[in-house]
């Protein structure tokens, strides 16, 4: 038997490095939540700890609410899981993630929140849970998935792989790297002469600086409408030589910009007429999310992309909110989906398998990609790496080492503790700060993979002060 016998939520306070402009909002401070559990696991008390930005204007996508009240809100969210969750039992972790998902869905309710928010808060709890267990087995993330241990019922999420296992579905091991697919914002300084004040940080600035550094050949690229088809037409120019590397590969994210089909076959047509794009267009993966959530699974919406034979592949990200997401996109002309861990773990496993069984069943092209919620460490990075690395996503997009200046933010003493127990994703830079190891364009997961829950260490979090 699992009992959840202690939640504590603690708040790091956090500014970027550059603005990171995202859709209707531009991001220079958020807050860090960091979640720490303790379990009873047969008797035996175990910790965990998971952790994530709270970024305003992206779990909800509102442009008339104050930045405040929404980071008031997300902070509101995350405690309040923590304390549904608090004396949950079940015979398993995924037993105890769907009690607290069920409760969570009732308040959210009772408190107008939308499905995306209440997840996320949810979400949270369940990894510092998994992490606790883990632990307590002294099983990594990828061995406690494949043998049961964590009491995964696909069938609960997904009715018709009622029945089926992960490890009937998912690679027999995780994998080594992942790609690191870089986020080109909207607001990103793109060459030298874009930017007035240079840093001077010792870490690259500019999309060029960055492929040098990094040796970059995958892509992000934002866009919101025509009016950005002047930067588009720069950005595919300069990623086109590392895009006709082995391993190029492009994905468009719209960013919810778009409120018909109309309108966004108008942005298609646009973009596909630029110069630039036949240079890069071989490597497109999808584009990501173009339709605001309000009506990206409507009727009126996946009607006209049905009716529309030519379009582009389209995943959902914002519209995941649900654990019938994914059923309700592939249905309306969608291809799949993206797995951040701020949208559920068992969700996003369940998903893969979904669209792993049809792709077996009925031959059907389906796609999951790796993305990002600017994930930094020294928890919440290696825990998304964990679980897309036993997905088998190959392409996960990072940013958070880009927007933010490493891991500057913690405690000494938690610096020398990520470095020592992740050397293969960390080192020390320059200036003292611990940045991530990016090499070739991949990250080595060796370390993460190896750790319960891809952290290797005990994180002494005790400078941050507690919440709720």
């Amino acid at each position: 038997m699992i009992e959840l016998v202690h939640v504590r939520v603690r708040r790091a306070d956090l500014h970027t490095r550059l603005p990171f402009k995202y859709g209707i909002a531009v991001l220079t401070e958020t807050p860090h939540a960091f979640v720490e559990v303790a379990l009873r696991v047969d008797g035996i008390e175990a910790r965990g700890v998971a952790a994530d930005h709270l970024p305003p204007k992206w779990f909800t996508k509102n442009p008339m609410r104050a930045v405040a009240e929404e980071i008031a809100e997300l902070v509101d969210v995350v405690t309040t899981a923590g304390r549904l969750a608090l004396g949950g039992r079940g015979a398993t972790i995924f037993d105890l993630w769907l009690e607290a998902h069920h409760r969570m869905e009732a308040t959210r309710r009772e408190r107008g929140w939308p499905p995306l928010l209440a997840q996320f808060g949810t979400s949270l709890v369940e990894r510092a849970a998994i992490d606790a267990f883990c632990r307590a087995k002294g099983l990594t993330f990828a061995v406690a998935l494949r043998t049961g241990a964590l009491g995964l019922r696909l069938g609960d999420i997904h009715p018709e792989l009622a029945g089926h296992a992960p490890a009937q579905l998912l690679p027999a091991a995780p994998l080594a790297r992942a790609s690191v697919r870089h986020t080109v914002g909207l607001a990103d300084p793109l060459q030298a002469g874009d930017t007035t004040t240079p840093l001077a940080d010792g870490l690259p600035e500019t999309l060029e600086e960055n492929i040098a550094a990094y040796g970059l050949r995958q892509f992000k690229v934002k866009f919101t409408g025509p009016q950005d088809l002047p930067r588009l037409e720069r950005i595919f120019g300069l990623i086109a030589p590392a895009l006709a590397a082995p391993g190029g590969w492009l994905t468009l994210d719209g960013n919810e910009s778009f409120t018909d089909v109309g309108a966004f076959q108008a942005m298609w047509s646009a973009l596909q007429a630029l110069p630039a794009w036949a240079r890069v267009r071989g490597a497109l993966g999808c584009v990501e999310q173009p339709f605001h959530r309000a009506v990206a699974l409507e009727p009126t919406t996946t009607g006209a992309l049905l009716a529309w034979p030519e379009r582009p592949p389209l995943i959902i990200d914002e519209s995941d909110g649900e654990l019938d997401s994914l059923r309700r996109a592939l249905a309306g002309g969608y291809i799949g989906t993206s797995h951040k861990n701020c949208k559920g773990v068992f969700h996003g496993v369940a998903n893969a398998c979904l669209l792993a069984l049809r792709a077996e069943r009925e031959g059907r092209r389906g796609l999951q990609t790796g993305e990002d919620l600017s994930n930094i460490g020294p928890v919440a990075l290696q825990q998304d790496l964990a679980v897309q690395a036993a997905l088998g996503i190959a392409s996960v997009e990072r940013n958070g080492h880009h927007y933010f200046r490493g891991l500057s933010f913690l405690p000494e003493n938690v610096q020398v503790q990520v470095v020592a127990a992740h050397p293969d994703l960390y080192a020390r830079h320059a200036r003292g700060f611990p940045a991530l190891r990016i090499r070739d364009g991949q990250l080595d997961l060796g370390t993460v993979n190896a750790a319960p829950f891809g952290v290797g260490f005990w994180p002494e979090l005790d400078a941050f002060p507690t919440v709720g």
